[in-house]
């Protein structure tokens, strides 16, 4: 097994040079977890951070050879819950296959104070 950190130059930054965007854990048969720390992403709406979110991590998870089929494990965290069915509606424009397993919070307050969305993936990525 190998374990490799980054913050691919193909992919939108991150907001604090303090983490990397990937950790990826690769077996001896070539396939790998990624793990994919928590984005964020400037719109003045739910919806419009929502897409920005889920522009990123299809970035991330494509400079790695996955892709959002590739999503096994998803959490979300929300300023406000009762917005849940707004970010729901984009997350299914992106996560069109068997949704993964989920988990979705209400937090008071998140990274950067406009953030309405956070969301942190896990990806399988098979055997090439």
């Amino acid at each position: 097994m190998q374990i490799s950190l980054d913050s691919p130059a193909s992919a939108p930054q991150p907001l604090s040079p303090y983490y990397s965007q990937v950790a990826r854990i690769e077996h001896a048969d070539g396939s790998a977890l990624l793990f994919v720390s928590g984005q964020i992403a400037e719109g003045a709406t739910l919806a419009e951070q929502t897409r920005g979110v889920f522009e990123t991590l299809a970035a991330l998870l494509k400079a790695h050879g996955a892709g959002l089929a590739d999503v096994v494990n998803i959490r979300t965290y929300l300023t406000d819950i009762s917005e849940l069915d707004e970010y729901g509606a984009v997350r299914r424009e992106f996560l069109t296959g068997t949704p993964p397993s989920s988990m979705t919070f209400e937090a008071a307050r998140l990274f950067r104070p406009e953030a309405l969305v956070e969301v942190e993936v896990v990806a399988a990525v098979p055997a090439r």
